[in-house]
Parts: structure tokens; C-alpha cells; sequence
């Protein structure tokens, strides 16, 4: 039997990159998932690849009627959620001086507040055995030119996990950090640009960037069982990058 078989996963940002890597994944070990996402295109495409044990769901991890939404479907549908991956997010590239107000809200808005209302609002619906999984950055562990905002979003997502872990205390539920280094996505690419992620990718110990199938098993053994003694922690997916 698969390490998720029967289980029920939600994963915002689902759509593309490290969120669809961890979709195909789940489902590779028996999950049945939901993807939520704002781009109806992108989440069309993305079932068509997951197939029959996958829902999708289109909105905005900033409103919270979109949130409502996608978890009356897998209530309705399924009851609960074993496992939810909060992966929605984003960021603009911007050093000091050229910071605005506009590039500062969407970036905390999507990652920061977009995190909190994800999780809470799933809570009624998860139960002892659950596992959050957030998605962080090594930008929050390290300076990063350019790019202070999405980083100082990324160690608040780090922080909400260790006091979470306490929050959850006694409810059998779990909350971790997934944070990937340089990887191949759609977003990373268009905001980063090829070139200097492919940098990025040359300055790790592996030399390369990584691909979200690899983000997507590190996610799948913090979703199971394997991972029962984990919890307020955080694992790098990053090629070393932030580890030397």
C-alpha cells in the first residue's frame, strides 16, 4: 500500500511548478487531491495531467469567500483533509529605493496573510493524523539582493509554523516548512529570469536547479507518516544553497 492511500490533500498553487510536482506526487502514493488556484487555464491543464483522483478548484488565497468555497467542495465531497500544502505565492523583484507600497502588500497579502487564512480555514475539516505543509524559501534564512520583501514574507511563513506547532498542541495535528532553493518553475523563471536562476542553480553544491518533482517528494514524506515525530520544523529542498 502507498504511504497516502485513502488520505485527502489540498494544495494551493496547484496549478503549476512545486504545487503541481506535489499534486502528481500525492497521487503517486494514493492520495485523492485538490488544486486551487487563480488561473482556470493553468488548473484545467494540470487535471488533465493528474487525471480522475484530482478536483480543481479556481481562486484566491486572499479571499476568503474563494477559501470558503474550495472547502465546502472537498467537505461535500470527501469530509475532510488530511493534508493540506499551503504553496500559493509570490514576489517582484525590487531593492531598497524602488520598493512600493502596491509590490509590498501583494507580496505579504499573498504569502503571509494568503498562509494564515489557508490554514485556519481548513482546521474545522482536519482531525489527529493531519499534516500542513508551508512553503517557505531559503530567501528567509539568507540575504537575497533585490528581493528583501518576498524574502522577509518567507521567515514570517517560517515563524507562523513554530508557533502553530504550539497552537496545535494536543490535536494530533502537524505543521512543517517545505522550502525549496532554486527550482525550475513557471514563476521562478518569469520572475528571477532564466539567467540568473540558472546562476542560482551553478552556486549550489549540486550545481543545478532543482525540478518540482523533487520538491514534490520531499512534500509527500512530510504528508506521511514517515514524518510523525516532525513537526514546527523546517526541510530544505535547495541543492545545499542555504546549507554551506
Amino acid at each position: 500500500m502507498s504511504r497516502l492511500t485513502g488520505k485527502t490533500a489540498v494544495v494551493t498553487g496547484g496549478g503549476t511548478g512545486i504545487g503541481l510536482g506535489a499534486a502528481k506526487r500525492f497521487i503517486d502514493e494514493g492520495a485523492f487531491v485538490y488544486i486551487f488556484g487563480r488561473r482556470q487555464a493553468a488548473l484545467d491543464a494540470a487535471v488533465a495531467q493528474l487525471g480522475p483522483s484530482s478536483r480543481a478548484v479556481a481562486g484566491s488565497v486572499t479571499d476568503l469567500a474563494d477559501l470558503d468555497r474550495l472547502y465546502a467542495a472537498v467537505k461535500a465531497e470527501r469530509g475532510g483533509i488530511d493534508i493540506l500544502f499551503a504553496n500559493a505565492g509570490t514576489g517582484t523583484l525590487a531593492p531598497l529605493g524602488e520598493i512600493t507600497p502596491e509590490q509590498y502588500a501583494e507580496t505579504f497579502d499573498a504569502n503571509v496573510k494568503g498562509t494564515v487564512f489557508t490554514v485556519q480555514k481548513a482546521l474545522p475539516l482536519m482531525s489527529a493524523g493531519g499534516s500542513i505543509i508551508l512553503t517557505g524559501s531559503t530567501t528567509g534564512e539568507m540575504g537575497t539582493p533585490a528581493f528583501s520583501i518576498y524574502s522577509a514574507s518567507k521567515a514570517a511563513v517560517r515563524n507562523l509554523a513554530r508557533s502553530w506547532a504550539m497552537d496545535l498542541r494536543g490535536t494530533g495535528i502537524r505543521v512543517n516548512v517545505l522550502s525549496p532553493g532554486p527550482t525550475r518553475t513557471e514563476l521562478a523563471l518569469e520572475v528571477v529570469g532564466e539567467d540568473a536562476m540558472g546562476a542560482l542553480g551553478a552556486a549550489t553544491p549540486l550545481g543545478r536547479m532543482g525540478d518540482p518533482s523533487e520538491t514534490g517528494a520531499v512534500a509527500a514524506f512530510l504528508a506521511s507518516s514517515d514524518s510523525s515525530f516532525m513537526t514546527g520544523g523546517e526541510v530544505f529542498v535547495d541543492g545545499g544553497l542555504a546549507q554551506v
